[in-house]
């Protein structure tokens, strides 16, 4: 397993090692002892996959409070662009986000830990997205931000953009609450 540090602290890309021979592909998808040094001691209580067709976007969704997730996210088949936003206020790189294809192809994963909102656009014909949760689900505790915000200025890589009613009316940035405050 390799990994690589983006330039939102606690974000992390991880490269698992992929075995592959004339049968296919083989590769540890998660060990929490070997993840352990970028996801940190965490326990991972729910699993989710979507499956979306091209040019959807899904996101920017994040959770508050005792409900916060931290999120390892991979692609079971397709191709991705995964976003995390840094939403912790008082952070230098408040209001930035970080990118990185994710496929079936490259098997890579992304490490998004509470604080950020998380988003993904397909770019393949239909995907199928698999991500680890460290938090249960709670609607009480559910937020989002406009996924086509200004500020942000993401670059999403799909035309005309399927994305449902309630991402549609998401706030922006600049409205959401201090839910998450540094030091």
């Amino acid at each position: 397993m390799n990994f690589q540090n983006s330039p939102l602290t606690g974000v992390v890309v991880i490269f698992p090692k992929v075995i592959r021979d004339d049968r296919g592909y083989f590769y540890e998808a998660f060990s929490k002892q070997r993840y352990a040094a970028v996801c940190g001691d965490v326990d991972f209580v729910q699993d989710n996959v979507s499956e979306s067709q091209k040019n959807t976007v899904r996101g920017l969704h994040y959770q508050i409070g005792e409900f916060a997730q931290g999120k390892l996210c991979k692609v079971l088949s397709g191709k991705v662009i995964d976003v995390a936003v840094d939403i912790r206020f008082g952070s230098p790189t408040f209001g930035k986000y970080f990118a990185v294809e994710l496929s079936d192809e490259n098997s890579a994963q992304l490490w998004i830990p509470p604080g950020f909102a998380h988003g993904f656009s397909v770019l393949s014909e239909t995907a199928v997205f698999h991500y680890k949760c460290t938090n249960y689900y709670s609607k009480e505790h559910e937020r989002a931000i406009r996924f086509n915000d200004p500020q942000l200025n993401i670059q999403w890589n799909v035309r005309d953009p399927l994305v449902s009613p309630k991402d549609l009316i998401a706030p922006l940035l600049s409205d959401i609450k201090r839910d998450f405050i540094l030091g």
